[in-house]
């Protein structure tokens, strides 16, 4: 017989809200080499490693969190994934027109605010052992 698992705040279990700390650090350092690289924010969480593993890891241990508080977390670090990638499509069409280009400058600028913000929050309500709303 297996011994049970324990469970930690909310009544997941420990290991699930570690890897919840994970994806959440993984999108951090994807935002961070964005700052400090030639890179965009944007393109440093869209096209960096660190966060495409950390959606990955998302889909990947989705069911294990489902019906739980990490649950809106890890439907928070997808949409913040996936809306970006859509607003980054939105900011390549501004950008292919010469009178969009400034356009194009502050969307890219305030879409790196956004990423920032949503990947802090998220972050810190995880701490908190509080669930987000998207």
């Amino acid at each position: 017989m297996n011994p049970p698992i324990e469970s930690g705040p909310g009544g997941v279990r420990p290991s699930l809200v570690n890897v919840t700390h994970l994806i959440y650090g993984l999108h951090a350092i994807a935002v961070l080499i964005g700052v400090t690289s030639s890179a965009t924010i944007v393109g440093g969480f869209v096209f960096g490693l660190p966060s495409l593993l950390g959606v990955f890891l998302n889909y990947w241990m989705r069911s294990e969190v489902r019906g739980t508080w990490l649950e809106s977390h890890f439907r928070w670090q997808i949409r913040t994934f996936w809306f970006t990638v859509l607003w980054l499509g939105v900011y390549g069409l501004f950008l292919i027109t010469i009178i969009g280009i400034p356009i194009a400058f502050v969307l890219i600028l305030g879409l790196g605010f956004w990423v920032a913000y949503r990947v802090v929050r998220g972050w810190l309500a995880l701490n908190a052992g509080e669930t987000i709303n998207a």
